[in-house]
């Protein structure tokens, strides 16, 4: 999956150092990061690229290994060419890996600084902690911490089926699992519950855990979970509004093929491939 990067190690420890000549600099625009692309090969700017390094308001993001990477807290580009803004969705199809996901995981964490500049309770610009990443506000002291949003990712399966989803209004066209983001005051196996018979009206049993995902795209962290029809009745009654339409897939007849980005894609590759499972 995209955060498989062995051998490199990412660490998100907070340490705010500033930065040298070398140390990488993640900046967005909207939906967009800064990068040199060759072919399929991405490259982000370095500290040495910018006429004025010294000027920049940066904040420390997180490593891999030893390379740093930092956010640029400005709203006009720092530079102009070779570099180029590419889509973030995109960064999924470059390599190398590592970087690839240092950009996604960049781009949470700019949406969440870009949201939390004033405080909430007394309007007070907040401030980057020193110690640990937060925001904190000096007039009050409230203290804001990076948001996570639990989801779920769930394989229905009934015999060799598995219950195969697309959604509606959506840029991804492929097929996909039900999902679904958590609500308060429920656990995460009562969402798979909720989601399945909110989106397609089916019961389902043998709740099982898979795999876990951080998906920055979304702020999320995706928990993975296969479960089994409740009864014999396959009927759909389809959601709408977030589902274009879902049917119940032969393991024989399943389309995907390995993409080795999503935990999606590799729950639906593991009931294709590992029928004793089910």
């Amino acid at each position: 999956m995209i955060q498989d990067i062995a051998p490199y190690h990412f660490d998100n420890t907070y340490k705010p150092v500033p930065p040298d000549a070398d140390s990488y600099i993640l900046w967005y625009d909207s939906q967009k990061v800064l990068l040199h692309l060759e072919e399929s090969h991405i490259t982000f700017p370095r500290f040495s690229d910018l006429k004025n390094p010294d000027t920049v308001q940066w904040i420390y993001l997180f490593s891999i290994d030893h390379e740093r990477f930092y956010w640029i807290n400005q709203r006009e580009c720092p530079l102009g060419e070779p570099f180029e803004m590419l889509p973030i969705f995109a960064l999924r199809s470059h390599h190398p890996q590592h970087h690839t996901y240092a950009g996604l995981v960049g781009f949470h964490l700019h949406n969440w600084y870009n949201r939390h500049r004033f405080c909430g309770r007394c309007g007070t610009a907040l401030k980057p902690d020193e110690k640990e990443r937060m925001m904190r506000c000096p007039e009050c002291n409230v203290m804001m911490f990076p948001q996570i949003c639990p989801a779920v990712i769930i394989g229905l399966t009934h015999g060799d089926k598995i219950l195969l989803s697309k959604y509606r209004g959506r840029n991804y066209k492929d097929y996909a699992l039900l999902a679904g983001f958590s609500e308060i005051g429920e656990t995460i196996e009562d969402t798979v519950r909720r989601e399945v018979q909110e989106e397609v009206g089916l019961p389902v049993k043998n709740i099982r855990y898979y795999k876990s995902q951080p998906w920055p795209h979304s702020g999320s962290l995706l928990f993975g979970f296969f479960c089994e029809l409740d009864g014999e009745d396959e009927t759909i009654q389809l959601e709408e509004e977030e589902l274009s339409m879902a049917v119940w897939m032969p393991r024989e007849e399943l389309p995907t093929k390995p993409d080795g980005v999503s935990l999606t894609n590799e729950m639906i590759m593991w009931f294709k491939e590992h029928p004793e499972d089910f």
